[in-house]
């Protein structure tokens, strides 16, 4: 029958849309007459479309229904539709592995070892894999029963019934009732030599140690007995010919293939050595010839097979060995060496597509935690483990390995196995390469279960997990290199400057030449500075590897080392302070102004030595000392100087905790509230500007009038410096208020207030190297072209005669900073009525204040900027939430009283209180204005200078990244999350604000 065009192109769409490459062909093979009753049902067209690769599920589908007896052929169709579970789990495997098809095709009742799904089936053990391989008497019927109960394995791994870890366990359990299935049959066909010795099998490597891939060599060593009576050497024999026997019945080939190479090459003395020894010949080896990897090989011997009681004792004699093996001469070299020869005999066509072996594989992750494990397993059993991910956990659990290292190496390897796993499981061959076909990789990344860009997506995952596998195994497989690194001194040849620029560029410095330079001027020579510093420095670089710029981190160490080398507190508190090395590695990486203030200032480490250094000062301990630095100082000049040399280092006590926070240590955990991490920061450089522009007016008054100006007058702090909420990069909004002492001409008095605001503003802009600090008076009554400093009843003229609405607005975040507080009070009472209005606002009122925001957001966004990337005026940033806070506050501060606040964020806690916005909408606006409170203040940190947007520079945004808790290769998630963040936020403001 000829189908018509309309109709095939509406079912190449429809095929192509479940995934489907070649529509032609599946069209075709759902047109096959064994597909009839099930070719129109769209549960099955969705199920092929969900597996790795729908084709291939289709063809093995139909070639299993064409194997089918005519009486089994409706029991699977049927199923098929109507039983999910098997339905995802044959498809699952069909999509995922053309070999396991070809074995349903070639035994096509086995698809029903699927059926079950009970709980007792979704994590079988070796019983359960034993009494499934029982009917097997021969290699033949042992592949098949094996193979069969691979499918039921690999089922549940496609379907995500188990991880990838459980996956391989089972793999391994499998393969342990395997050999002993084929232990069985090897002596059932020799009872004689069965009956002269005890045999034990033990499994080594990834099958010893619950970790086997699909396809592997399954690593073993032979034990042998005599039992009682028989003659030792004969028993031997017997046991080698049982030895030879399993192995061949696992590794030959059949009808049925083979089921996977017993490999025996780890024994003592390799292939040169006799296949079975006795555990006495086994003891005496290792005493007396075993090389470092042995032992190392020996940590996930586990015994299988055989007699029980022989492979238990086999474990438990050896294993005191193995853990005396680290204090063997070299060892940790000889460890070392034996990881680089693995990776210099890659084929240098593979290097990039190998993941087991190359450079940030699974096998860089397996060395680093069997190294860790081998040194400090001697006196911690805990660490004893043969499986790699239970090892690194413990190492977690015991301080050896940090948490974050720890969880990114587990998640990394966990990703790289789940790869080999899916690329082994597709034709079940022994292969670690990943494909470079673009079909192979579409298979993968869809197995993985990527769907949008499968290849890119998996390419983008694997390199990236690979280069968290890579920086880490250098960070911890090579401590003791880098201690040999920090060593170096001009002409030592013990590591060549070769080597360790590799080491350093692994860890992730861009200038590894540079940074052996600063390791060497700082750790040359025989002084106990050079001593102390060699002992610091390995630590030291990987906590700058931890940072987006290590570079940086180095260089900033060396300036300060250089600064306070000479100074006896300063190398000890870093030696003796365990949190003070940390803290200043975390800071001098972090970015550019915390730096740059302490190198002003280098004394200010000492703020690093203790937690509570690092608390920021209040305005009430502030100001009193800043006003007593002014006085102490000769001239206005040196006065402000002085305060500025306050504000720096307060600055940098302030930046540095909030840098630690952020980062988190081993002594100080990072913190979990971001917006209590933004209150600290704005209150604590609020405090810090209030008291510097205190002092400048101190100091400013002092020059020409002494102790008394013949005004009273004060400094009204206003926006976010008003609020509380400065970031570092902001300016300090403020309006200029006076009145006349008794006695005192109003001109006088004017006179005198207008040259003590031009003097304050002069000092505060001297220039400087440490940030600026603006003062801004262009909300005061008529912006800039109204008088910088009015009088109290010029204010209240004003305001009762012309104040516009967006005045009002401005002066909800009034407050008092600096000067006469009882003036600073009559202001407030003056404006409470206008910025709390008895009445609420009018709607013309709300339409002005909706119009001016309006107007704002078309006109003052720069040109060229991404309007969702602006965090002050873009989409669901800063003037979003505000403005809309603000609005609520207009309205409703005259019956709420807990709206009287200039800060945004306690007003909207009150209005949540009051009812009058939803939990769900404050919480909204609330995570977007800490968001893009704390990416400002991360630039800012960063940069060292102010800036609205996300930095172009990849360096500068990966910083950005680790500020805000995003770790390496997921600055990409950072601006998605800041993206979705704000837009939710905007959708309120637009209900809220708008009335949309």
């Amino acid at each position: 029958m000829t189908t018509a065009p309309g109709r095939r192109s509406s079912t190449f769409t429809r095929l192509l849309r479940h995934g489907f490459t070649d529509p032609s062909a599946a069209d075709r093979l759902l047109d096959a007459p064994v597909m009839a009753p099930v070719r129109a049902d769209p549960v099955l067209l969705d199920a092929l479309g969900a597996t790795a690769d729908p084709d291939l599920a289709l063809r093995g589908l139909v070639r299993l229904a064409e194997a089918q007896p005519d009486d089994a052929r409706p029991a699977l169709l049927s199923t098929l539709i109507t039983a999910k579970p098997l339905r995802d789990r044959l498809l699952g495997v069909l999509g995922a592995s053309e070999a396991l098809g070809d074995h349903l095709a070639r035994h096509p009742l086995d698809w029903q070892a699927l059926v079950t799904y009970e709980p007792a089936d979704l994590h079988p053990g070796v019983a359960e894999f034993e009494r499934d391989l029982a009917t097997a008497t021969d290699p033949v019927s042992l592949r098949v029963a094996y193979r069969r109960s691979l499918l039921a394995i690999a089922a549940r791994d496609v379907c995500g019934t188990t991880d990838v870890a459980e996956t391989a366990a089972e793999l391994a359990d499998l393969a342990t009732a395997t050999l002993r299935a084929a232990l069985g049959i090897a002596r059932a066909e020799a009872p004689d030599d069965a009956a002269q010795c005890r045999l034990a099998v033990i499994a080594m490597g990834k099958c010893g140690g619950h970790e086997l891939n699909y396809v592997s060599d399954v690593d073993v060593i032979f034990v042998g007995e005599a039992v009682e009576g028989a003659d030792e050497r004969r028993a031997l024999q017997a046991a080698t010919r049982l030895a030879s026997h399993l192995m061949r019945i696992c590794s030959e080939t059949t009808v049925e293939g083979s089921i996977w190479p017993v490999d025996a090459n780890l024994r003592p003395e390799g292939r040169n050595g006799p296949l079975v020894r006795t555990l006495a010949s086994h003891l005496a080896y290792y005493q007396r010839w075993a090389k470092t990897w042995e032992f190392q090989a020996l940590l996930k011997a586990r015994p299988v097979a055989g007699d029980t009681e022989l492979g238990t004792a086999y474990v438990d004699t050896l294993a005191p060995l193995v853990w005396q093996a680290a204090e063997r001469e070299n060892f940790v070299t000889d460890v070392q060496k034996m990881r680089r020869r693995v990776v210099d005999n890659i084929p240098r066509a593979h290097l990039d597509r190998e993941l087991k072996l190359g450079p940030g594989g699974l096998r860089d992750v397996e060395f680093a935690v069997q190294l860790l494990q081998l040194v400090h397993g001697r006196s911690d059993a805990t660490l004893r483990s043969g499986k790699t991910l239970d090892a690194l956990a413990a190492l977690a659990a015991g301080g050896y390995v940090g948490r974050v290292d720890a969880a990114q190496l587990a998640e990394a390897y966990r990703y790289l196995r789940a790869m080999e796993h899916r690329i082994q499981l597709y034709r079940l061959r022994r292969t670690h390469l990943v494909p470079d076909d673009e079909a192979d990789l579409r298979r993968l990344g869809r197995s993985l279960g990527m769907r949008t860009d499968p290849v890119a997506e998996l390419n983008r995952e694997w390199k990236r997990h690979a280069a968290v596998v890579r920086r880490l195994h250098e960070k911890l497989f090579y401590r003791p290199l880098l201690d040999a690194v920090a060593q170096l001194a001009p002409g030592e040849t013990r590591l060549s400057a070769e080597a360790a620029g590799q080491r350093l560029e692994a860890l992730g410095y861009a200038d590894p030449a540079a940074a052996l330079r600063h390791l060497e001027a700082l750790s040359s020579g025989v002084t106990r500075k050079a001593a102390i510093q060699r002992t610091l420095l390995p630590v030291l670089l990987g906590w700058f590897a931890d940072s987006a710029d290590p570079d940086a981190g180095l260089l900033g160490f060396r300036k300060v080392s250089d600064a306070l080398g000479k100074t006896p507190w300063y190398l000890r508190l870093l030696r003796d302070e365990g949190a003070a090395a940390e803290n200043l590695a975390r800071v001098l990486s972090a970015g550019r102004l915390a730096p740059d203030l302490l190198l002003r200032a280098p004394e200010a480490v000492a703020i690093l030595g203790a937690p509570e250094g690092l608390e920021p000062r209040s305005r009430a301990h502030l100001e009193p000392e800043v006003l007593a630095a002014v006085g102490r100082a000769d001239d206005a000049e040196q006065a402000v100087a002085a305060a500025r040399g306050v504000r720096r280092r307060e600055l940098f006590r302030t930046a540095a905790a909030d840098i630690i926070a952020s980062y988190g240590t081993e002594e100080i955990p990072a913190h979990a509230d971001a917006g209590a991490l933004v209150d600290r920061v704005g209150q604590a450089v609020t405090d810090l500007n209030a008291a510097t522009i205190a002092g400048a007016l101190r100091a400013a008054v002092r020059a020409e009038w002494g102790d008394t100006l013949p005004t009273r007058f004060a400094v009204i702090g206003m926006g976010r410096f008003g609020g509380h909420e400065l970031g570092y990069g902001s300016d300090a909004d403020v309006l200029f208020v006076h009145e006349p002492r008794d006695g005192v001409d109003e001109q006088e008095a004017a006179r005198a207030a207008s040259t003590v605001v031009a003097e304050m503003r002069r000092l505060l802009q001297l220039p400087t190297a440490d940030p600026p600090l603006l003062i801004d008076a262009d909300l005061r009554p008529e912006g800039r072209s109204g008088p910088l400093v009015r009088t109290l009843k010029s204010y209240e003229a004003y305001y009762r005669r012309w104040s516009l609405s967006w005045e009002s607005q401005a002066l909800l975040r009034a407050e008092p900073m600096a000067g006469d507080e009882d003036l600073g009070r009559r202001f407030l009472a003056l404006v409470d009525p206008l910025r709390y209005p008895e009445k609420g606002l009018d709607d013309a009122a709300v339409r002005e204040i909706r119009r001016l925001k309006a107007r704002m957001e078309s006109e003052r966004l720069p040109r060229g900027t991404d309007p969702a990337l602006h965090t002050k005026l873009g989409r669901g940033g800063l003037s979003d939430v505000e403005w809309t806070v603000q609005l609520m506050q207009m309205r409703h501060a005259h019956e709420v009283p807990g709206l009287r606040t200039t800060s945004t964020r306690r007003a909207l806690a009150a209005a949540r209180e009051a009812g009058l916005i939803s939990e769900r909408y404050a919480r909204t606006l609330d995570e977007a204005w800490v968001l893009a409170t704390r990416v400002r203040n991360g630039v800012m940190l960063v940069r060292g200078r102010a800036g609205d947007t996300f930095p172009s520079d990849a360096r500068e945004l990966a910083a950005v990244g680790r500020y805000l808790g995003y770790g390496p290769g997921h600055v990409g998630e950072m601006v998605d999350d800041y993206r979705r963040t704000t837009r939710r936020a905007r959708a309120v403001v637009d209900e809220l604000f708008y009335g949309a």
